[in-house]
């Protein structure tokens, strides 16, 4: 199974841009990439910040594209989001009571958890404490069977200052408890930070896909709120998704970036020799 990740693509940014606001245009690359690519995904997660101001046309334009796959579509709401919009604009959404949009469901033998991380008005994610009752309850209800974690909001301190929550927020904690001693969690994946990060929290392995919108740059100097610096905050480095490969013991994240490249190798017969020897080696393990 392969599991297709997007995140913080923000559309409407620049709604009223001409001909087409940047954000959409990097969209529509990364969605082309993902179509014409040879892995075709099981199925579609869009990790929050799908818009950039939680309006519902926003959502609808991003609907509207979406509309191409082939395959199921999972969207899940960022702090620049609003559950009302995303709801009118995807009324099929999976969503588990108490307000929040987040589900479980399983797919070949790995249950997928989505979680809501959103608080109306905040920047950094938010975890209450029926959300962790809800993680709870389902992770002790599936202690044997493997499950990976999909959020927005990293709950680590990546040294990205100005994006980086702290550590001892209570949210953070929340989910810390929620998972204490859940050892079938094979992985947490996250947006929001706009690069590829690789960590763990609570000692599972956690990663953040960098975005489909401009990237925050990678400055991991401290920054002061009372003195710009004129550092460089966003760059328009190429957009990225990923794809998480499930063979059914283990779960592999690749990514990739969108953007022009040549091919310099062609599997042809040329190359076939190398293939066949690499392939022998394995056999003769």
């Amino acid at each position: 199974m392969i599991i297709a990740q997007m995140t913080d693509i923000h559309i409407g940014f620049e709604p009223d841009a001409r001909p087409e606001e940047l954000n959409r245009q990097r969209f529509r690359a990364t969605l082309d990439r993902l179509l014409k690519q040879p892995n075709t995904p099981d199925l579609l997660i869009c990790s929050g910040d799908i818009t950039d101001r939680g309006d519902e046309e926003s959502f609808r334009k991003t609907a509207n594209l979406l509309a191409e796959c082939p395959f199921p579509v999972h969207v899940m709401v960022g702090n620049h989001d609003s559950r009302e919009g995303l709801l009118a604009a995807f009324p099929d959404t999976r969503h588990e009571g108490d307000g929040f949009i987040q589900t479980a469901f399983e797919k070949d033998g790995l249950l997928i958890i989505l979680l809501d991380t959103l608080e109306m008005g905040r920047h950094s994610g938010a975890f209450c404490n029926k959300r962790r009752d809800w993680l709870r309850g389902k992770l002790e209800a599936n202690r044997d069977t493997p499950t990976v974690i999909f959020m927005h909001h990293p709950p680590v301190v990546a040294g990205i200052g100005w994006m980086d929550p702290r550590a001892d927020e209570q949210w953070i904690l929340n989910l810390a408890a929620a998972l204490d001693g859940m050892d079938q969690v094979q992985a947490i994946h996250c947006g929001h930070l706009h690069r590829q990060i690789v960590t763990d929290f609570c000692g599972i392995p956690l990663s953040v896909t960098p975005s489909v919108a401009p990237l925050v740059s990678m400055d991991l100097r401290p920054i002061s709120a009372d003195k710009p610096d004129a550092r460089a905050l966003i760059t328009t480095e190429p957009p990225s998704y990923a794809l998480h490969r499930w063979d059914g013991t283990r779960l592999v994240s690749h990514y990739e970036k969108v953007c022009d490249w040549d091919v310099i190798a062609y599997y042809n017969r040329h190359l076939q020799p190398m293939i066949r020897e690499m392939e022998r080696e394995k056999l003769a393990q």
